[in-house]
C-alpha cells in the first residue's frame, strides 16, 4: 500500500502480509502438482495439506472438511448449488441482506427459496425465520446466514439461528467471509453444516477461499473431471494461492489487533459525531466486527464523498454499489428500512492491523471538509 495513503477499506481486500507473499513466491519457484507422486508432487500435495491444517484452525474445523476454492463468492456458490443440484434439499432460506453470491445461488437448479427480514439494525428477525421454518415443515431445507455483514459489520446471533434450523431438521450454511479473524468463529461449536471463508479477507492472497463442510454432507461439484478436494472440486489446485491461505490464516490467528483496531474504530465514530450530530452509524447498538463503521450524513452523496476522500489520499467504500453507470442502493440498507436517500449517503470505514492514529486523523479532516462542501452545496442548490 501507498505510505501516503491512508487505506481503510479493508472489508474490501486486506493489504498482504509480507511473510505471506515470500511463501508464496517460494511455493511457486518450488513448483510441483499435488497430483504427481514423484517428490515435487508429494511436496506440493504436503505444502497444501499444511494449509489446509492452518485454515482448519483458525475456524476450529476438521482439516478434511476444508475445500479449497477461488475465493467467497465460489464457497458460497458450491456450498447452495452443491446441495440443490443433487436433489439434497427442497427449500433455500436466505436473510435479505446476504452477500450477491448467495441471493444469486439461492435462485438455481429449480429450488424454491425464501428470504428472512432483517431489523432495523440488520439482525434476522427470529420470529419470522421460526414461522418459515415451521411452514415448510415438510421440505428439506437449506438456511444461509452470514456470520457478520460485509456492508455495516453487524453480527447475526448465530448459534440462536442454528439451534431454530436444526430444530426443524435444516441445514446451515455460513459465509464468514467478514468475520474470520476479526472476531472468533468456531465452526464446531458453533453447529453450523457448511462455511465459506476467503483469503484476501486475512492478509492473504486474492482469488483463493474455501468452503468448510461437515464430511456427512454429499456436495454435487461445480468443476468436474478431476480427483482433487476429495472429488469435490476438481482442477489442479492454486498452490501458491493455497499456501499464502494458510499462512495468512496461522498469521491472523496469532495477531492481536483487535482491542487496538476496535479502539481506532470508537475514536473515529466519537469524533465523526463531533463534526457532523446528525451522522446516521447502522448497527451501531448492535454486536459489530471491531473494524467496520458504516455512517450516513442525510443530504451528501457518498460518490461526491467518495471521489473527494479518494483526492485526498483517502480509500473507503460506498454504501452503494454501482452497475452498468447506474447508482443502485445497498439492499443491506434497504432491507434494514432506510430512507433511500440516506442509504445513497452511507459510506463504509474498515480498518485493520496496520491503521494508525495518523490515518484516523487523516481521514477525519479530509471527510469534515468534504461533508461541509456537501452540506453548502444542497443549501445553494435548495435557494
Amino acid at each position: 500500500m501507498n505510505e501516503s495513503r491512508a487505506y481503510l477499506d479493508w472489508n474490501a481486500s486486506a493489504p498482504i502480509y509480507t511473510e505471506v507473499v515470500d511463501a508464496m513466491s517460494k511455493a511457486l519457484i518450488e513448483g510441483g502438482n499435488a497430483s504427481s507422486v514423484h517428490h515435487e508432487g508429494r511436496n506440493a500435495h504436503g505444502a497444501i495439506e499444511t494449509a489446509r491444517d492452518q485454515v482448519a484452525q483458525l475456524v476450529n474445523a476438521v482439516p478434511r472438511d476444508v475445500i479449497f476454492t477461488s475465493g467467497g463468492s465460489e464457497a458460497n456458490n458450491l456450498a447452495l448449488s452443491g446441495l440443490a443440484a443433487n436433489g439434497t434439499i427442497d427449500r433455500i432460506l436466505i436473510s435479505a441482506v446476504e452477500h450477491p453470491s448467495v441471493i444469486a445461488s439461492a435462485n438455481q437448479h429449480g429450488v424454491q427459496f425464501s428470504t428472512i427480514p432483517v431489523d432495523g439494525d440488520g439482525i434476522v428477525d427470529l420470529d419470522a425465520l421460526e414461522a418459515e421454518l415451521t411452514k415448510a415443515a415438510d421440505e428439506r431445507l437449506l438456511l444461509s446466514i452470514m456470520w457478520a455483514n460485509n456492508e455495516t459489520g453487524v453480527i447475526q446471533p448465530i448459534e440462536d439461528i442454528v439451534k431454530l434450523a436444526h430444530e426443524n431438521a435444516g441445514l446451515v450454511h455460513c459465509d464468514a467471509v467478514q468475520a474470520a479473524g476479526k472476531v472468533p468463529v468456531d465452526f464446531i461449536s458453533s453447529g453450523v453444516d457448511l462455511m465459506s471463508l476467503s483469503a484476501h479477507k486475512i492478509g492473504g492472497p486474492q482469488g483463493v477461499g474455501a468452503l468448510v463442510a461437515l464430511s456427512s454432507i454429499v456436495l454435487a461439484p461445480m468443476f468436474k473431471g478431476g480427483g482433487q478436494e476429495l472429488s469435490r472440486r476438481a482442477g489442479t489446485e492454486n498452490l501458491g494461492g493455497i499456501v499464502g491461505f494458510g499462512l495468512a490464516a496461522e498469521l491472523i490467528g496469532r495477531d492481536n489487533h483487535g482491542a487496538e483496531v476496535l479502539k481506532l474504530r470508537n475514536k473515529l465514530e466519537s469524533e465523526i459525531r463531533k463534526i457532523a450530530s446528525d451522522v446516521v452509524i447502522f448497527g451501531e447498538d448492535q454486536k459489530r466486527l471491531p473494524n467496520t463503521t458504516c455512517a450516513a450524513v442525510s443530504g451528501t452523496a457518498a460518490e461526491t464523498l467518495l471521489i473527494m476522500l479518494d483526492l485526498s489520499g483517502i480509500a473507503v467504500s460506498s454504501g452503494s454499489a454501482c452497475s452498468s453507470g447506474k447508482v443502485a442502493t445497498s439492499h443491506v440498507l434497504s432491507a434494514m428500512g432506510v430512507d433511500e436517500a440516506l442509504a445513497r449517503a452511507a459510506i463504509r470505514i474498515s480498518l485493520g492491523r496496520t491503521t494508525t492514529t495518523e490515518d484516523i486523523e487523516k481521514f477525519l479532516n479530509a471527510w469534515s471538509k468534504a461533508v461541509g462542501v456537501n452540506a453548502k452545496q444542497n443549501a445553494t442548490a435548495a435557494a
